[in-house]
């Protein structure tokens, strides 16, 4: 129950695109519960086996809310959310909090529902891919493109006027600043945001989702719509990144029809490595180990979804159980609709670089990797 030796599964570190992170099979390779010291300090355990990982995820004594977070833990550090009781949202409350959030939600995004904008989402594909392709010479589609479009969509959706996306681009860059400033500026933008997407006449899901929520005061209503923008652009950028890198390497032309390669990449390059923080309520054990109340816990998403002994069966690319993303859908759609652009619209479109050359960075702690850079010639 120790950590692999030598091996920091929340390092930072620059690699290859398909060359996978040690420490993933590391992990396995000590059993289906590893101890690890966790990043902001004490032990942590992360569950390393899929039957484990969907018991873990639908467990009512192991929660989200960074209340139960260890005491000696720094929020900034730890990239906590505020707990519960000082910002509900979908991914800090459980329970019959949780059940009630996520009602007020899921009619919003259904399939069907998310199926019905699958025009308007190929059309901001199209507009932005040709746009480039009329520029001519090499595109580094990291650099804007795949931060970019996702909001471009989930702003259009929400209802968020899209004079504004440059605002949310900058704002989600912002997240990722240096210092608690950073973090304060691009959250003072964000609720500027969901404000303008709440604004008299606006037509969009932002107000609906805030009849829904009728019990919520405005700004934890603003903080919802955050969680929606944010999280719409943190996991679908870096998949936008692996699945174009895929797309236009060797092979990938020939690779099958759109909803495939949608699901392959997510299984091959989870959005996020790892679930969010989840701690014990109380005492719990897992497989044979007694965990003290407010230990950490993680599901190693990626681990599982590539262990080459896994049964074939449903991923864990967005979760299981009463967790499960709420945006499955969307990111599907996204990635999907430039699937079809790529095909039907720039046949033509090739890397600059050769495959092998490409780099992904992964920042470290729970957070996941995303290409260097992609630059694509039309």
């Amino acid at each position: 129950m120790t950590s692999p030796t030598g091996i920091d599964p929340f390092a930072p570190a620059v690699r290859g695109l398909d060359e996978p992170h040690p420490a993933h099979a590391a992990l396995r390779a000590l059993g289906p519960l590893v101890r690890v010291r966790a990043p902001a300090g004490g032990p942590a355990w992360i569950v390393t086996d899929d039957t484990l990982a969907r018991e873990v995820l639908v467990d009512p004594r192991i929660v989200k809310d960074p209340a139960y977070a260890p005491g000696h833990w720094d929020p900034r550090t730890a990239g906590l959310e505020p707990t519960a009781a000082a910002q509900p949202s979908l991914t800090t409350t459980d329970g019959p909090a949780h059940e009630r959030l996520r009602r007020a939600h899921a009619p919003l995004f259904t399939a069907r529902r998310i199926g019905s904008y699958a025009g308007r989402v190929t059309g901001h594909a199209r507009r932005m891919l040709t746009g480039l392709a009329a520029e001519g010479g090499p595109v580094d589609l990291m650099a804007d493109f795949t931060t970019r479009f996702p909001l471009t969509v989930v702003c259009d959706l929400l209802g968020v006027p899209l004079d504004r996306v440059d605002q949310a681009v900058a704002a989600c860059r912002l997240m990722h600043g240096d210092g608690p400033e950073d973090v304060g500026r691009a959250m003072a933008a964000f609720a500027d945001l969901a404000a303008a997407a709440l604004e008299p006449g606006r037509d969009g899901l932002a107000v609906e989702l805030r009849a829904r929520v009728p019990d919520l005061t405005e700004s934890q209503v603003h903080y919802l719509l955050f969680t929606l923008i944010y999280a719409g652009q943190l996991t679908t950028d870096p998949s936008l990144g692996f699945l174009i890198a895929g797309l236009l390497g060797p092979g990938g032309r020939s690779a099958g029809d759109a909803d495939e390669v949608v699901r392959e990449t997510l299984r091959r390059y989870s959005p996020a490595p790892f679930s969010l923080w989840r701690f014990t309520a109380d005492e719990v054990e897992l497989a044979g180990v007694r965990l003290p109340a407010r230990s950490p816990v993680l599901v190693d998403i990626q681990g599982i979804n590539t262990d080459p002994g896994r049964a074939i069966g449903p991923d864990l690319a967005f979760g299981a159980g009463p967790h499960y993303c709420t945006g499955a859908q969307l990111a599907r759609l996204e990635l999907a609709a430039v699937v079809e652009v790529l095909h039907a619209d720039l046949p033509g479109a090739r890397l600059a670089v050769p495959f092998a050359d490409l780099r992904r960075h992964g920042v470290g702690g729970i957070q996941g990797s995303r290409p260097v850079s992609l630059p694509v010639l039309f």
